[in-house]
């Protein structure tokens, strides 16, 4: 069943799933996966083991990038008794002491009654454990009687008394709801019920027989080839789509979250884990750190991000199936955190020669440090290294999220957007033409009406609790406008997307071409500042974006007219 847990009660879980920073004594010349022995130096590891998931035990280095995320590590190691090699085993003894102390104290007054039916062992018979997990594990059952007699089924088993805050007590309640109502999916476990006793709650679900997807890569020498590695791939992003439509970020997408049903070479695969997951609407940030730290995107670390994040998983997650290695290493969490921050994945020794220019660069869009830039799970579906005629492309919230800032610019700016549409290439208008058909546009047209009918057909519980429906509000004023296809692809692109292509400056000098002709009009200095949102200050600067013989926009201006500048202080801190 893999590693079963809820979230731990600090907001700060990011190496939930660390793998132990001991050098791997076997010799690098000769390693075939990814993942490095959580064994002392000397003792060999096996080769189809799952990295662990306990804390490093010695002290960090010195200051970096994640300094506060560090902190707090360091503050929840003191107020647990962590151990570390400086610790006695009486003040590891004092240290177990404490923390069964302040378990106590919190477990005071908190309300662990879930409502949740109490007869699971009247229902159902345990078996042996599969999986284990930092809160809880997984066990094998069978049905006794009802509709699930004599049915095989995964049980993760939560213990109440880790519970040991009203946010832990949350988590749980929110990780079966989003059980519940995802459940329909092909890649999602099929969720049976939920029991609790004085002592656990009771997760029922599917038993998917065929492993994780990290045995899988162990068992194949590391990786995957690159036509068995996009089906993979395409799984992936199909379970990651469904979630982010309904506003459900996963927040540890990782190899050991990924079952295979069966153990057939075609199985399907279904994601798993939801214990770290929460909602999110497409105009809100999140701030909480949480996740594994080899898969943990920048923007995460910087406290501010959204289901892009989910996306920077995948990417990494596809390096690791091209060419066997993680795409950042590091010995320590801080490390880890460095390595994310400020440098980049290698894509130039063995095997990526031999691997696709298209599959390098589906890689580096997701691998993209800035979160806007990279693609959603529905647009890198429709990616050429992945498109499938054949196969439909699901609904993806982000185009209606992108019209929703279109209806609210000026005339210019929609002209500039306009004229950056009819510079497409044929990626692009595939993936938005599919999205217009999934609109079910009346008389070549969609409205408001479009796209709210659209997220009530794909509507589960998990996108009411998520109130998705709740942004498309400010779009009231508008809802008697009609847009054709035309008009929507100047609406639904986006120019941070389009400025990772590697022909973005054929794409912009194009646009501009088109701009100079349909769009483009004489502008003042002031109105040009106000244009772009910025202040006095600003004018010089925006002076040398207007050309001087006839006062238009020139192609500078125009690139920066469309993703909008930002003006930095002198007093800024370098990089």
């Amino acid at each position: 069943m893999g590693h079963c847990y809820s979230k731990k009660t600090t907001s700060v879980a990011v190496n939930d799933a660390v793998s132990s920073a001991v050098e791997d004594p076997t010799p690098a010349s000769v390693q075939t996966t990814p993942f490095h022995s959580p064994f002392p130096a000397g003792i060999n590891p096996s080769p189809a083991r799952t990295p662990g998931r306990r804390m490093m035990k010695w002290p960090f280095p010195p200051p970096s990038p994640a300094k506060p995320i560090m902190a707090a590590f360091r503050r929840r190691r003191k107020e647990s008794g962590g151990v570390t090699p400086e610790r006695t085993a009486e003040q590891e003894g004092e240290g177990r002491m404490r923390e069964r102390e302040v378990e106590r104290e919190r477990e005071r007054g908190l309300d662990k009654n879930f409502g949740y039916s109490k007869n699971f062992g009247a229902k159902y018979e345990l078996g042996k454990e599969v999986g284990r997990g930092h809160f809880g594990h997984t066990c094998w059952a069978k049905g006794k009687k009802g509709d699930v007699k004599g049915v095989s089924v995964a049980v993760k088993i939560i213990s109440k008394a880790k519970m040991t805050s009203a946010v832990a007590i949350e988590d749980v309640r929110r990780e079966v709801k989003m059980l519940k109502a995802l459940s329909g999916n092909a890649h999602m476990l099929k969720f049976y019920d939920a029991f609790e006793d004085a002592n656990n709650v009771y997760l029922v679900m599917e038993l998917c027989e065929g492993g994780e997807l990290l045995d899988r890569i162990l068992q194949r020498g590391g990786r995957y080839v690159e036509e068995d590695a996009k089906g993979i791939v395409v799984q992936i992003l199909s379970a990651v789509a469904f979630c982010h439509l309904q506003g459900v970020v996963h927040r540890d997408l990782k190899p050991e979250n990924f079952l295979f049903a069966t153990k057939e070479d075609d199985a399907r695969l279904k994601v798993i884990d939801f214990g770290l997951s929460d909602y999110v609407r497409p105009d809100h940030r999140l701030n909480d750190v949480v996740g594994s730290a080899y898969y943990v995107a920048p923007e995460v670390l910087h406290r501010s991000y959204n289901s892009e994040a989910d996306m920077w998983s995948i990417g990494v997650i596809t390096y690791i199936l091209l060419c066997g290695s993680r795409p950042y290493y590091a010995r320590t969490e801080s490390g880890i955190f460095r390595s994310v921050l400020r440098t980049d994945p290698n894509f130039d020794d063995i095997p990526w020669p031999n691997i696709s220019a298209e599959g390098i660069f589906f890689v580096k869009r997701l691998l993209n440090k800035d979160h806007r830039k990279r693609m959603t799970a529905a647009q890198a579906l429709a990616h050429p290294w992945l498109r499938d005629e054949n196969r439909p492309l699901p609904l993806d919230i982000f185009p209606i999220k992108q019209v929703r800032s279109y209806m609210r610019a000026t005339p210019l700016k929609r002209a500039a957007l306009k004229a950056l549409s009819t510079a497409l290439t044929d990626n692009e208008l595939f993936y938005l033409k599919a999205q217009f058909r999934l609109l079910e546009p009346k008389d070549g047209c969609v409205s408001l009406e479009n796209f709210k009918a659209a997220l009530a057909r794909n509507a589960t519980d998990a996108m009411k609790d998520a109130r998705v429906s709740d942004f498309l509000t400010i779009m009231e004023p508008f809802s008697s406008k009609k847009i054709d296809f035309e008009e929507f692809c100047a609406a639904a692109i986006s120019v941070y997307q389009l400025e990772a292509l590697e022909d973005w400056d054929k794409i912009a000098t194009m646009a501009f071409q088109y701009f100079e002709q349909e769009g483009n009009r004489r502008i003042s200095v002031e109105d040009f500042a106000r244009e772009l949102n910025l202040g006095p200050t600003a004018h010089t600067l925006v002076k040398d974006w207007i050309r001087s013989s006839d006062g238009n926009i020139n192609f500078i201006g125009y690139t920066k007219f469309l993703h909008g500048v930002t003006i930095r202080g002198s007093n800024t801190r370098r990089q």
